[in-house]
């Protein structure tokens, strides 16, 4: 069957719910700050040391791996509140391990000490898979290693 001359497949398209979520500035001397537009909270980042920066705010890498960190703890306090668990006091702790050729983040380790609330081994497997689902672990390339542990006091 042939097709019409005008006849064309339209592509596929994926509706995303269009909202701006933060506005970035560049104010000089290698530092910014953003702007979350709902909430109009403002991050300041700035370059590190090792590369020409001051360190003295979050570089944006530093936030790459500290997300990681906050997605994981917050997907995990979403398991919590729907299994009747309290995971207040949670702590994580982030060490960024950079590559060069191309400058990149290779490795994030995150160790996550859990308070000492008495979690059954079932509680346990439920929180740690829980932070393994989270958003950013599965948006990060797959050349970042992603190397999570937990501790339960």
């Amino acid at each position: 069957m042939s097709r019409p001359a005008n006849f064309f497949i339209k592509p596929l398209t994926f509706h995303y719910l269009i909202s701006m979520t933060s506005t970035v500035q560049y104010l000089g001397d290698l530092r910014t700050e953003a702007t979350h537009l709902y909430s109009g909270t403002k991050i300041i980042t700035d370059a590190p040391l090792d590369n020409q920066g001051k360190a003295e705010a979050f570089s944006p890498t530093d936030l790459c791996a500290t997300s990681l960190a906050t997605c994981l703890m917050t997907i995990m306090g979403i398991s919590a509140r729907n299994h009747g668990l309290d995971m207040t006091g949670a702590k994580a702790d982030i060490n960024k391990v950079m590559a060069s050729d191309p400058r990149r983040i290779a490795r994030v380790e995150i160790q996550i000490t859990m308070p000492a609330n008495g979690y059954t081994d079932v509680q346990k497997k439920i929180l740690e898979t829980a932070a393994r689902t989270c958003p950013v672990a599965f948006s990060l390339a797959e050349g970042i290693e992603q190397a999570i542990d937990f501790e339960w006091l």
